[in-house]
């Protein structure tokens, strides 16, 4: 079960976090929503696989502070339309749907019980702007009601980075943006896919370098602009990006 600290862990750390290093005031409301994010969080994880991470603390650090940091690149969020590809237990979709709630966020994952946990959340906690769409994204970035539509599309955790090109890059409307949510190899990761980002439509922007209190290792947002049409052929088949990446 939750510990008893949960609420008062997030609210004061994410609270003083979010606005040393992101220059963000939240409200009472949204830390109350994510403290009854982790607390749902916890209590799912006790029978399905949806996080590593198990301290109350650490969630606010590593998922929702981390989450977070797109505002470091995204200067508005109101009125934008957002896809998270590989969501999972909703991050970072679905913190930016909590944050913002005039963003119109798509939280895309191939395996349903996760996209059911975040429609739980967004059931329970009142989260009127994010909706799931149940699909793999090779499937998704060649239906016309999801390619080339959106103005950001997330990835956090997902792929290497040719193959998430593929996947992403298909979602992005022309003058849109990918951020990849990369580790420790985010610059080499970022060269070993230059053709897959060029072949796509894309072409790198810049790669933001953040360190997040308490963590050695410092994260990385790598912002590709969406510059031209991905070609028709793209995205192949399912599976085929991860065996046959482009590079």
């Amino acid at each position: 079960m939750p510990q008893p600290d949960t609420g008062k862990t997030v609210l004061t750390g994410l609270r003083v976090y979010a606005k040393s290093l992101l220059g963000l005031e939240l409200t009472d409301k949204q830390l109350g929503r994510f403290s009854g994010f982790t607390d749902l969080l916890l209590e799912w994880n006790q029978r399905m696989n949806l996080t590593g991470i198990t301290e109350p603390a650490e969630i606010a650090v590593r998922h929702f502070l981390d989450s977070l940091t797109l505002t470091l690149v995204v200067p508005r969020f109101d009125g934008l339309r957002l896809i998270d590809v590989g969501t999972g237990a909703g991050f970072p979709g679905l913190v930016i749907a909590i944050m913002f709630p005039d963003a119109h966020v798509t939280l895309l994952d191939s395996t349903g019980k996760k996209l059911r946990f975040a429609e739980h959340v967004c059931d329970a906690l009142g989260v009127g702007n994010a909706r799931t769409l149940h699909a793999r994204a090779e499937e998704a970035g060649k239906q016309k009601p999801y390619r080339e539509v959106y103005d950001v599309v997330t990835a956090r955790a997902v792929a290497r980075m040719p193959a998430l090109m593929e996947y992403t890059l298909p979602l992005a409307k022309i003058g849109g943006q990918v951020i990849a949510m990369r580790g420790t190899e985010a610059y080499e990761e970022s060269n070993r896919a230059a053709r897959a980002i060029s072949e796509l439509g894309g072409e790198l922007f810049a790669i933001e370098d953040i360190q997040l209190p308490t963590l050695s290792n410092p994260r990385h947002l790598v912002v590709i602009d969406k510059i031209a049409a991905t070609p028709r052929r793209y995205p192949r088949n399912a599976g085929t990006p991860e065996r046959q990446p482009i590079l």
